[in-house]
């Protein structure tokens, strides 16, 4: 019952998750038509990051504005946060089914608002209906996956939602490429979303609900037609009987009405939630969507200065992040789900540890800047600069931190990290300076140590994706009793949003306030306490029937053996 002595779904399940492509494609198809609800969550995530390089050209208030262009990327997850709890009481009302449907309308609204936005104020509406339906979707499509699926294969299965989320994330990008030279630029990248939104609701119209809400609702026959189809013949009897035993126990616990008190009461359903809440906070403040919503960026704080060179190293960050999402699909039933969660966090570490000394030695060592080569541009001179009473001790950063009007950095013609002009920014500077083949930045320096940050993002995708990308939301789906699993499910996911709203709403201004450095070591710091609290406080649900679940959170309290032995010391175990 502790979870970590089930062995029979380690080695074969990524075999059984592909054999059903002929063995039971029905499977595949809930999994995968519930999983465009991760795709639509990776798609916006990515796409603002690629979409707000040109709307702060369309729209100078935004560019001006650093608390405007958090507000273009965090409204989003404001509304996320208000459509996962929704979500939450909605799925136990109306169904899972019903709840997809619902974020695939609110997301459809939002991408055609955000295209046709004339100012920043309606951009902001749209990205708050989009934020509803991909809020609603985040905890919606695990936890239809998790109830149609057999536990053999259930990581895998889930762990398709977050290859779809990477997915959607790689997709954005491409798309964000595709986009740079067409008229309109943004407003394409950010009203092609609606697609994927209108394919999942026509798909879900042809779906079943889920069969464990169905049996919970009294619908039985339903639901028994319905694990007819998921279960093979010989498995599909015990797992009703287990479904049967478990309504029956909730039954006879009684039914009255769930509120938070009712929640904190039940033992399994409060160790669950400080188990599932905590991965869910975790996962946002070891700083994933700082990558995400602000990749682009982040390269050009890196001393990249073109949008387009921005936006394709960004894509190989977004590949990568999908290439993680398979690996967890290989290793969630192999390795199970707190083994992946402790390498992943001790990558995130380090790698969030060799991108706090990257930034320090970029943001230390910037080129000059040169009054010759300033007054090269003498019409356009920063003003700061002019009147500064010691000029000769200017660098590129102190440049690019004048704020009366904002200022720009021209490199030199030569050699990009050799003294260059500190000028005005606006777009005729910009192609003054592109017109003599200089190098313009606004966001970061140029640097030798560029190159460095890259293989530090690189590293730290790699790490977080197949781990902590994934598995907060496999264990959330699987962790909570099936009376309360909704309601569980959206406190996690608004939990989750809430963390997400806090970094993406306050990542530009602490690197203003602090520093690149300091701000990717507190994430570091922070990754280091969410290892220690995955050894304590998280359990292995690998291979266990959803409700066998239950079971083992009524029997344990903290968690602190992770690595399962071998299954012969097991079988030795078993027989004394």
């Amino acid at each position: 019952m502790e979870g970590v002595v089930h062995t029979g779904s380690d080695a074969s399940a990524f075999k059984e998750c592909f054999s059903l492509t002929w063995k039971n494609p029905y499977v595949l198809r809930l999994a995968f038509s519930a999983g465009i609800g991760g795709l639509l969550f990776g798609y916006d995530t990515g796409v603002i990051s690629g979409a707000l390089l040109y709307i702060r050209d369309d729209f100078k208030s935004v560019d001006r504005q650093t608390v405007l262009q958090e507000s273009i990327v965090s409204m989003a997850v404001a509304g996320a946060i208000i459509g996962a709890a929704i979500g939450g009481w909605m799925n136990d009302r109306f169904g899972r089914r019903t709840a997809i449907l619902i974020a695939d309308f609110l997301f459809f609204i939002g991408a055609v608002v955000m295209a046709s936005a004339p100012s920043a104020p309606l951009l902001i509406v749209g990205r708050v209906f989009v934020g509803l339906g991909v809020g609603m979707a985040s905890m919606t499509s695990p936890l239809y996956i998790s109830e149609a699926s057999p536990a053999k294969i259930r990581g895998a299965l889930v762990s398709t939602n977050g290859f779809l989320i990477t997915g959607g994330q790689f997709l954005s990008y491409l798309i964000n490429l595709a986009f740079t030279k067409a008229p309109g630029t943004w407003r394409w990248m950010l009203g092609i979303a609606g697609l994927p939104a209108l394919v999942q609701f026509i798909l879900m119209l042809l779906l079943p609900e889920s069969p464990r809400w169905l049996y919970r609702k009294g619908r039985e026959e339903e639901a028994k037609v319905i694990l007819r189809k998921i279960y093979p013949a010989e498995d599909v009897e015990k797992e009703i009987l287990d479904l049967k035993e478990s309504v029956e126990a909730e039954i006879s616990e009684g039914s009255t009405r769930i509120n938070i008190m009712n929640l904190l009461e039940t033992k399994t359903v409060r160790r669950g939630l400080v188990a599932g809440v905590g991965l869910q906070v975790f996962q946002q403040f070891v700083g994933i969507n700082t990558v995400m919503y602000y990749s682009p960026t982040i390269v050009q704080l890196a001393g990249f200065a073109s949008n387009q060179t921005a936006l394709l190293l960004s894509l190989i960050t977004a590949g990568l992040n999908a290439l993680g999402s398979i690996v967890s699909i290989y290793f969630i039933d192999r390795t199970g789900r707190k083994k992946l969660l402790l390498i992943s966090l001790f990558g995130v570490a380090l790698s969030l540890g060799l991108l706090a000394g990257v930034f320090h030695e970029t943001t230390s060592h910037t080129p000059m800047v040169s009054q010759v080569q300033t007054s090269h541009f003498s019409n356009y001179t920063c003003p700061d600069y002019s009147s500064a009473r010691n000029p000769g001790a200017w660098n590129c950063m102190k440049c690019l931190k004048a704020s009366s009007p904002s200022c720009g950095f021209c490199a030199s013609p030569t050699n990009k990290l050799l003294p260059g002009a500190c000028l005005l920014s606006n777009d005729t500077v910009k192609d003054l300076c592109h017109g003599e083949s200089r190098l313009w930045y606004t966001r970061g320096c140029p640097s030798n140590f560029g190159w460095l940050a890259l293989i530090g993002l690189a590293l730290y995708i790699i790490s977080f994706s197949p781990g902590m990308g994934t598995a907060p939301w496999i264990v959330n789906s699987e962790i909570y009793p099936l009376r309360f699993r909704g309601v569980c499910g959206g406190i996690a996911a608004t939990a989750n949003w809430i963390s997400n709203l806090i970094v993406a709403q306050s990542f530009l201004s602490l690197t203003e306030a602090i520093g690149t450095s300091w701000t990717f070591l507190i994430f570091g710091v922070i990754s280091v306490v969410a290892l220690l609290f995955v050894i304590v406080y998280v359990p292995e649900t690998k291979g266990l029937p959803i409700e066998e679940i239950e079971k083992m959170l009524e029997t344990r309290t903290l968690h602190f053996r992770f690595w399962e032995r071998s299954h012969k010391s097991q079988e030795k175990s078993q027989a004394v």
